[in-house]
């Protein structure tokens, strides 16, 4: 032991400095503690500030069921990416590659690959152009927030000279 071995003419002298040893080395073990919590607190911290809240829900935007007469109308492909928090959906994606300028972009309810009903009131904001953004955030009911979860909504996104639509994607975990 490192006071067993000091060559002190005091034995008071050596308790104390062996305390003063001991004390030292607790308190940097407890500051070394201290400090590692801390910087794994502020880690947790950056780590959950840069994780968006919410589920996020992906889709590919492609061209709509077509047959030969609308090949010279439809084309094109894109993406998008929606977050769900709470009740709120918010949907940013591109797209380019269209034979027309976008018109509209809504969220339709239906089973994977086949065509539904736009949903009254989910319209989102679409560039005017053969290639360009969507965006958007709207409120769901819990009805539709179950059928976004299943794969049962989707986006699509209409043009002049395919107003029936051009693109569409399914919102996929």
């Amino acid at each position: 032991m490192i006071c067993a071995n000091l060559k002190s003419k005091s034995a008071n002298f050596r308790n104390w400095n062996c305390t003063l040893k001991k004390t030292t080395a607790k308190q940097r073990t407890f500051a070394a503690i201290l400090l590692w919590a801390g910087i794994l607190s502020i880690g947790s911290a950056v780590r959950a500030q840069n994780t968006p809240a919410g589920e996020t829900f992906k889709a590919r935007l492609s061209p709509v069921p077509i047959d030969a007469t609308m090949m010279s109308t439809i084309a094109g492909s894109g993406s998008l990416t929606a977050v769900l928090a709470g009740k709120q959906l918010t949907i940013t994606g591109t797209f380019e590659g269209l034979r027309s300028p976008a018109t509209t972009a809504q969220i339709h309810r239906g089973p994977k690959g086949i065509r539904g009903a736009a949903i009254p009131d989910l319209d989102l904001t679409v560039s005017k152009a053969v290639k360009g953004t969507l965006s958007g955030s709207v409120e769901l009911t819990p009805d539709q927030i179950a059928d976004l979860r299943n794969g049962r909504l989707y986006v699509q996104i209409q043009s002049e000279r395919a107003p029936d639509g051009n693109l569409w994607g399914w919102l996929l975990p």
